[in-house]
């Protein structure tokens, strides 16, 4: 199984920016997908973004449409995200997901089908 390892999370406060990474130990076909998610206390985890390798069939949640941007750089097997203009409500775990194979044109930002999940790393957005 593919091991995810995210960085970049931190705090800072609202209307600010952050990026948070994630390297994948290798890439194989079942692990076309890579996206993100989030899960804040309380609250049931979120799919944030989500890119298919070759960096097509981009999606992103509504909540952060125009302000996150996912990429990918494929020869570092790395995924990040852009986060802009951050809110109070952005505060959360960040997860790195990856999943495959994958026919569709668009990729998913739901649990299926990603199969391997990073440790997370932390947002913290201030008011």
């Amino acid at each position: 199984q593919v091991q995810l390892a995210e960085a970049g999370g931190g705090s800072v406060q609202a209307g600010g920016s952050l990026r948070v990474s994630c390297t994948a130990s290798e890439y194989t076909d079942n692990y076309v997908l890579m996206a993100w998610f989030r899960q804040a206390p309380g609250k049931e985890r979120e799919g944030v973004a989500c890119i298919k390798r070759g960096g097509s069939g981009v999606l992103y949640a509504d909540s952060v449409k125009g302000r996150f941007t996912i990429s990918q750089d494929n020869a570092r097997n790395t995924v990040y995200l852009q986060m802009n203009s951050l809110k109070p409500e952005d505060s959360a775990m960040y997860f790195c997901a990856a999943g495959g194979p994958w026919y569709g044109a668009a990729c998913p930002v739901r649990d299926y089908p990603y199969t391997s999940w990073g440790q997370g790393t932390q947002v913290t957005v201030s008011s």
